[in-house]
C-alpha cells in the first residue's frame, strides 16, 4: 500500500529528493560519480498582515524543506519576502536569503536566513505587490547567474494582486488597472528571462484565475517535454496543505517524482521512508520543529548510519543543519528499500509530529531488441523495449515509471521512417500487460535494401529520458545459419547456473564462429559458457549453453528476499561480418542460499520416519497431534489499519514443531507474507480451533473471526474471516507480491 499523504504545519516533517545521473552508457557501474544538474531558484513568501502565525511558519519550513532538498551542490537559491509599499519610507520586497549556493557549507546557512521570514504589521506595509514580486524574483534568477542552468521562481501568496495603497502604481482610482499592466509586463520580461512562475495560492480566497495568468505567462518549456513539467497554478484551502503542495511543485518543476508518507508521528517516532531502485543520489531532508530532536538514519539492512559526513558501503553521505530545525543527508548510491528515520527528544520537545514523503529523480534504461535481428524486407519484426534500472535489473512495479512515455521508430536504406506503436498494455503483440516490456511490430518496407534501425526513447517526468537502438541490416533472403535460443525461465543463487540450449543450423559448406554473449547487464553479473562455438559445415543439432551468475559478493547488502535479472543473449556470426542471429531477452532469478531448513528438510522428515517406525504407538499419538496444529492450508490474510486486505498467503507444512514460520516483507510498500525460516512470527493451527501465533516469546490465540497484531499497522487474520471489505489483486494471493510502496518494506525484488 502507498504512503498516506503529508499535512505538515510546525511539526516535523521529512522528504527525500534524489536525482539520477545523466549519460547514455549502456549500464554504466554502478559506483559511477552521478553528474548532478544545478538549478537556480528563488522563493517569494507572501508577508501580508493577514498572514496567521501558522501560515508563516509553514512558509518558512516549506521554503527551508525545498532549499535543503536539492542534491546539487551548485544549484543556488535565493529567498524573499513581498507584501506592498505604502508609503515612502516602506518597501514591496524584504531579501532575507541573497543567491546562496548549496554546496556543504551553504546548506548550514540556508535555515538560518529563511528565519527572517515574518508576517508584516499594518505599518509595514500589507498589500499584495505580485509584479514587484516577480519582478524582484527575475533579477534574483538573472543577474550575473549561469543561463544555461533552469530558472525557478516558487510564489507562494494568501492572496491575491492588492496595490490600491501603493503610491508607486499612481492615483488610487487608477491603481488597478496600473497593477494589471504592470504585471502583464513583468511576466513578458520573466519569459523572455527563461524565468519559469509556479504560483502556489493558500487561504480563504486566492485568485486562481489570476494565479493561472500568472503561471502563463513566464517561461513554459519545463525540464521535460512533458505536461507534467509545464508550470501551472496551485491552490490550497490553508497553511496545513502547503508543506506536501509545495512538494509537489518542487518536484514537477525539478522532473522529480512525488510521493507522500505515512500519518505524522511525534517523537520518539521511526518513521519509514522508501528509496526507489531507480534513484542514484537522494537527500533526506527533516523539518525538526525543534532543535533538540535528534534524527538518527537507519539503512534497508538495519544498519544505523554513524558515519554522516563520509563513505559507509557503497554510500556517500553528507549531513548538513543537523544542529538546526532542519537538516538534509545527502546521499550519492543509496541503498535501495526502506530506510528508516527516528526521532528523538527530551522532556518537554515532543509536541511537534514528524511526517515523512519523497520525493526523487531516477534513471531508467532500456534494451531493445528486434525478432528477427535480420529480416527480409517485406516481413514483419516484433520490436520490444525493456525497462531495467542501470544495472539491468527488471523493474516490477508500473508505478516506479509511471507517465511513461515511449516513441519507437523504423529508419533504414530505401524508405521513410516508420512509427512503431510500443505498448505494454497486453494485447496485440505484448504477451503480458504492465510487466515493463513495451512491445510492437513493424513491416519493413519491400524496397528497404540495406542497412536497419529500430529505435525506442522512454519519457517520463522524474525519470532520464533513455534512447536505445537496434542496428542491423536486410537479409537477402533466409539466412543459411541460425542460431535461435532455448532457455526458460530459471531460478538459482549467486554463482548457479541457468542452462539452455542453441537450435543451430548451418545449411553452408564452411564451419562458422559464432560468439556469444550477455548484454544489457552490467559486467559480471550475467556471463554465457561457452563464449564460442564454431559450427561444422552442414550441422543441424542444440547446442548446450549455460548462463552463469556472479557470486554473492557481487551483490553486497542489495541481493535482499532475491533479484530478477535481466539481459539480452546475443549470437553473433563472426564468419559472417558479426552477422547478428539472435538477440534474445533473458531473466534469471536470483534468490540468496538457503538456510539449513529449506537445504534439509528432507533430512529432518526421514529421521522423524525412522523414529516412528521404533515407537509405533508413541508416533501414532504424536502424528494425532501434529495433523490438529498443521498449518497447511490456512489462509493467512494481511490487514492494514482501515481493514483492508492487502496480501492473502496460503500456509504450507509447519516445520518439525508445525510452526510455519514467516516474515512481513515490505511492511509500508508492497506488504506481503514471505515463509522464512526462523522468521520473527509462525502460525499453527490450534485444537480449540482457528490458530495460534508465535510472536517473539508470546503465544497468542488467533480466532477464526479475530486478529493478531503484527506491526504499528498490519495485523494476521484467517483467510474467511473479515467477509467484507476489499480483496487484494489476483497476484498478490498465494504469497504473490501484492501493491508496493516504492518508497518502500523489506528488500526489493530488483536493486539498483
Amino acid at each position: 500500500m502507498r504512503h498516506a499523504a503529508v499535512s505538515v504545519l510546525s511539526g516535523t516533517a521529512v522528504f527525500v529528493s534524489l536525482l539520477a545521473p545523466a549519460g547514455q552508457d549502456p549500464v554504466p557501474a554502478a559506483d559511477s560519480e552521478p553528474a548532478f544538474p544545478a538549478v537556480n531558484y528563488a522563493v517569494a513568501v507572501d508577508e501580508s498582515a493577514s498572514l496567521a502565525p501558522e501560515d508563516m511558519k509553514a512558509e518558512k519550513a516549506a521554503a527551508q524543506r525545498i532549499a535543503l532538498g536539492d542534491v546539487s551542490s551548485s544549484s543556488q537559491v535565493t529567498v524573499f519576502g513581498f507584501a506592498a509599499a505604502e508609503t515612502a519610507d516602506q518597501r514591496a520586497v524584504d531579501p532575507v536569503c541573497p543567491r546562496t549556493t548549496l554546496d556543504a557549507a551553504g546548506r548550514e546557512t540556508i535555515g538560518t536566513c529563511v528565519d527572517k521570514l515574518r508576517s508584516r504589521k499594518k505599518s509595514e506595509g500589507t498589500g499584495t505587490d505580485l509584479p514587484s514580486a516577480i519582478r524582484q524574483g527575475v533579477h534574483d534568477l538573472t543577474d550575473g547567474s549561469d543561463a544555461s542552468a533552469p530558472r525557478v521562481l516558487f510564489l507562494l501568496t494568501d492572496g491575491k494582486m492588492d496595490v490600491k495603497d501603493s503610491p508607486k502604481y499612481g492615483d488610487p482610482a487608477h491603481r488597478e488597472a496600473e497593477g494589471e499592466r504592470q504585471l502583464k509586463e513583468a511576466l513578458k520580461d520573466a519569459a523572455a528571462q527563461n524565468v519559469q512562475i509556479w504560483p502556489l495560492g493558500f487561504g480563504p480566497d486566492p485568485d486562481k484565475k489570476q494565479l493561472d495568468q500568472i503561471a502563463a505567462g513566464g517561461y513554459q518549456k519545463g525540464c521535460v517535454a512533458l505536461p507534467s513539467a509545464t508550470p501551472r497554478a496551485h491552490k490550497v484551502s490553508g497553511a496545513k496543505d502547503v508543506g506536501t503542495t509545495l512538494e509537489k511543485i518542487f518536484a514537477a518543476a525539478h522532473c522529480l517524482r512525488h510521493e507522500p508518507g505515512p500519518s505524522p508521528q511525534r517523537p520518539p517516532s521511526t518513521q519509514e521512508i522508501g528509496i526507489s531502485p531507480l534513484a542514484t543520489v537522494g537527500s533526506i531532508v527533516v523539518d525538526k520543529g525543534d532543535p533538540e530532536v535528534k534524527i538518527s538514519y537507519i539503512d534497508p539492512a538495519g544498519d544505523t548510519i554513524t558515519n554522516t559526513s563520509g563513505t559507509y558501503k557503497k554510500s556517500r553521505f553528507e549531513l548538513a543543519g543537523g544542529t538546526g530545525t532542519v537538516e538534509a543527508l545527502k546521499i550519492v548510491d543509496p541503498l535501495p528499500g526502506v530506510w528508516k528515520v527516528k526521532a528523538e527528544a527530551p522532556e518537554g520537545h515532543r509536541s511537534l509530529p514528524v511526517a515523512v514523503s519523497v520525493l526523487w529523480q531516477g534513471e531508467l534504461r532500456g534494451a531493445i531488441t528486434m525478432d528477427p535481428p535480420s529480416p527480409q524486407a517485406g516481413e514483419k519484426v516484433t520490436v520490444t523495449m525493456r525497462l531495467q534500472t542501470r544495472e539491468g535489473y527488471e523493474i516490477k512495479d508500473p508505478r516506479d515509471y509511471e507517465g511513461l512515455r515511449v516513441r519507437g521508430e523504423l529508419t533504414g536504406d530505401g524508405f521513410s521512417p516508420l512509427a512503431i506503436d510500443l505498448t505494454d498494455g497486453g494485447k496485440g503483440a505484448d504477451p503480458e500487460a504492465s510487466d515493463g516490456s513495451f512491445t510492437g511490430t513493424v513491416k519493413v518496407p519491400q524496397d528497404a535494401d540495406g542497412a536497419l534501425k529500430a529505435s525506442a526513447t522512454l519519457t517520463a517526468s522524474g525519470l532520464r529520458a533513455d534512447t536505445r537502438d537496434e542496428e542491423s541490416v536486410v537479409a537477402p533472403g533466409d539466412l543459411p545459419v541460425k542460431a535461435p535460443l532455448e532457455l526458460p525461465a530459471g531460478s538459482t543463487h549467486p554463482g548457479g547456473t541457468v542452462t539452455g540450449t542453441l537450435d543451430v543450423s548451418n545449411t553452408t559448406d564452411a564451419p562458422h564462429t559464432l560468439r556469444l554473449s550477455v548484454a544489457d547487464v552490467k559486467d559480471g553479473l550475467l556471463s554465457v559458457e561457452p563464449n564460442e562455438i564454431t559450427l561444422r559445415p552442414g550441422e543441424q543439432g542444440t547446442r548446450k549453453v549455460t548462463v552463469r551468475v556472479s557470486p554473492a559478493s557481487a551483490f553486497g547488502d542489495r541481493l535482499g528476499d532475491g533479484l530478477d535479472l535481466s539481459g539480452t543473449f546475443t549470437v553473433v556470426d563472426t564468419t559472417d561480418d558479426d552477422r547478428v542471429l539472435t538477440r534474445e531477452p533473458i531473466k534469471v532469478r536470483v534468490t540468496p542460499e538457503p538456510g539449513l531448513w529449506d537445504k534439509y528438510w528432507w533430512a529432518f522428515l526421514s529421521g522423524a520416519a525412522a523414529l516412528a517406525l521404533a515407537a509405533a504407538a508413541v508416533v501414532a499419538r504424536l502424528r494425532l497431534r501434529r495433523r490438529r496444529r498443521d498449518p497447511f492450508g490456512l489462509v493467512l490474510q494481511l490487514v492494514s489499519e482501515d481493514g483492508t486486505v492487502v496480501n492473502e498467503h496460503r500456509a504450507g507444512h509447519g516445520n518439525n514443531k508445525q510452526w510455519y514460520e514467516f516474515a512481513v516483507a515490505e511492511a509500508h510498500r508492497s506488504p506481503r507474507i514471505d515463509k522464512r525460516a526462523h522468521g520473527p512470527y509462525a502460525v499453527r493451527r490450534s485444537r480449540e480451533g482457528g490458530a495460534v501465533v508465535r510472536k517473539g516469546g508470546s503465544r497468542i490465540p488467533l480466532p477464526t473471526n479475530g486478529r493478531v497484531q503484527l506491526t504499528d499497522t498490519l495485523s494476521l487474520a484467517l483467510g474467511g474471516a473479515l467477509g467484507s471489505g476489499p480483496r487484494p489483486p489476483q497476484d498478490a494471493f498465494a504469497g504473490g507480491t501484492g501493491p508496493r510502496n516504492p518508497g518502500s518494506g523489506g528488500a526489493y525484488d530488483e536493486f539498483l
